[in-house]
């Protein structure tokens, strides 16, 4: 089975930045999606990023555009999320999550099959 391990999340002042990396167990397109999501004590699920495995095609929510980049390392079985200008608003637990989804339900967690154990970011 497919194993995703988190880490690189901290505490941050706002407008810094952190760099997010996700490790596969296994090749990387063996679901042709990964995702960055997050939540927040009280919220619900967000996706955040999500990057095609095989085009390298990415999305985001608009919440976090122009600020952090998906990027992923077939070679190494890694995704990457680079965030910058971080806000108050990006604290929360994230996740990295795989998945064989559509490009238009990118953002739904629901249908994303395997999930790490998540990566704490607080921005103060």
């Amino acid at each position: 089975d497919v194993q995703l391990v988190e880490s690189g999340g901290g505490s941050v002042q706002a407008g810094g930045s952190l760099r997010l990396a996700c490790a596969l167990s296994t090749f990387t397109c063996r679901h042709n999606f990964m995702a960055w999501f997050r939540q927040a004590p009280g919220k619900e699920r967000e996706g955040v990023a999500a990057i095609s495995c095989f085009s390298g095609v990415t999305y985001y929510a608009d919440s976090v555009k122009g600020r952090f980049t998906i990027s992923r390392d077939n070679a190494k079985n890694t995704a990457y999320l680079q965030m910058n200008s971080l806000k108050y608003e990006d604290t929360a637990t994230y996740y990295c999550g795989t998945g064989s989804v559509s490009s238009d339900s990118w953002y739904d967690g629901g249908r994303f099959d395997v999930w790490g154990q998540g990566t704490q970011v607080t921005v103060s």
